[in-house]
């Protein structure tokens, strides 16, 4: 899941935008000014601001400005840039999104700055290849990151039920959750939030049966009966009372804010492991993270993948100095202490390493959580095709409409893989 930044938030981030750009643009003496575009949390820009700042004051002739929005209209914003030949010098990538743009021309090839000023071979062959397209690098993972189901410890211990673990299994959670909502220790509370609209969970859960999302030459690897599989499963979690009901999760807009475990609906949410720490940050009580259920028979549903990545425009004037910047963030450790693992776990060991002694409780959990995964993973899938990114947003919309009763489990999946099909033939 990708979660995003409400409205309010992203005035906020706006203001705090504009403000800093001031200060950053008011610099006369500045021989290089660039543009930084991102999305994510309140947490992530204040980190982003902090390392931004630490960097300018080693490099008095740098100044870079920041934009952040939220999920879905910052791919907007960034098409919109990018179209209009203003795309920003340094822009945050995600593994869905950055053939499509690396394809079009819009990314700068970082391969021959290997060695040199990205000084990233550390990373190792499959974080390096991550951000790689047609053999050529137009990203760098900014951290490694997997997804993760989020647990409210102290729900789970009021309740009185056991609260989920590594290797719980698909009915064993269900039966759990529903045992939690059964307890009523809180009003209008449930054991887990619905997941049915979520695709990386539904990815895990094609992964596990064998399938995928998508196949090596862009098309759809699961049929209409894994997607109508999947929306009854979560029909029966509804049925049973394990998770809230359709009217309650159609309150949550995939942000941080709207998230059914933070606005105190649910004792399990679903989300991705660098997005611990500020889902902590917004709940008082004590949370853990646990990897998704998995049958006796299944096959690794989960994966690493670069939480996300940053790669720099094509049309940058500022290429050299934005690649510096790029590796400062991920090899040199003033920065890579100020992002922390916000964004996911550093994929450099010397950075993990002198990262972790320091890191607070919180991000320790994260750090340890892809250590338990590693071993239990699959590979990397294919990259998405384009037009991909529109299927998260069509999973999410079908999937209410199965919950409301507006369709059947076999309709719902029928018409989710036929309108994914043609988002991708379109892209």
């Amino acid at each position: 899941m990708t979660l995003t930044i409400d409205r309010r938030q992203m005035l906020a981030g706006m203001a705090a935008t504009l403000a800093f750009s001031s200060i950053g643009l008011s610099r006369a003496n500045a021989a290089t000014a660039m543009r930084l575009l991102w999305w994510g949390s309140k947490e992530r820009s204040d980190r982003t601001f902090a390392a931004v700042k630490a960097y300018q004051a080693k490099n008095p002739d740098v100044t870079i400005a920041g934009e952040s929005f939220g999920w879905d209209s910052y791919w907007t914003r960034l098409a919109t840039q990018t179209g209009g030949g203003n795309a920003p010098d340094l822009i945050q990538m995600d593994y869905r999104y950055i053939f499509e743009y690396a394809r079009r021309g819009a990314l700068l090839d970082m391969t021959p700055y290997l060695g040199k000023s990205l000084a990233i071979e550390d990373f190792g062959a499959a974080n390096i290849d991550s951000g790689k397209v047609d053999n050529k690098i137009y990203g760098v993972s900014l951290g490694v990151n997997s997804s993760m189901v989020v647990v409210n410890a102290a729900a789970w211990k009021e309740a009185g039920v056991e609260q989920p673990h590594d290797g719980i299994t698909w009915e064993e959670l269900g039966d759990a959750c529903a045992k939690v909502t059964a307890a009523k220790k809180r009003r209008g509370f449930y054991g887990t939030a619905d997941a049915s609209g979520l695709e990386p969970a539904f990815e895990c859960w094609l992964r596990q049966r064998g399938k995928a999302l998508y196949t090596a030459d862009g098309k759809l690897a699961f049929e209409a009966k894994d997607a109508a599989d999947w929306f009854d499963f979560w029909g029966h979690m509804r049925k049973i009372g394990a998770c809230v009901p359709a009217d309650a999760q159609a309150l949550d807009q995939q942000t941080l804010e709207t998230d059914m475990l933070v606005t105190k609906k649910a004792a399990v949410s679903y989300a991705h492991s660098n997005q611990f720490v500020a889902i902590q940050g917004l709940v008082k009580e004590k949370l853990d993270l646990v990897s998704y259920p998995a049958n006796a028979d299944s096959k690794p549903g989960q994966y690493l993948k670069p939480s996300m990545l940053m790669s720099v425009s094509a049309t940058s004037p500022n290429k050299d100095a934005a690649v510096a910047f790029v590796n400062y963030l991920v090899e040199n450790p003033e920065g890579a202490k100020t992002l922390g693992v916000e964004r996911g776990v550093p994929p450099s060991p010397k950075i993990r390493d002198l990262l972790t002694p320091d890191l607070d409780a919180v991000s320790k959990q994260v750090v340890d959580y892809i250590g338990r995964l590693t071993s239990h993973v699959g590979a990397l899938p294919p990259s998405p095709p384009n037009g991909a990114g529109e299927n998260a947003f069509l999973l999410k919309k079908i999937a209410e409409e199965a919950a409301f009763g507006k369709s059947s489990v076999q309709d719902a999946g029928a018409k989710f893989t036929e309108q994914a099909a043609a988002n991708i033939t379109r892209g």
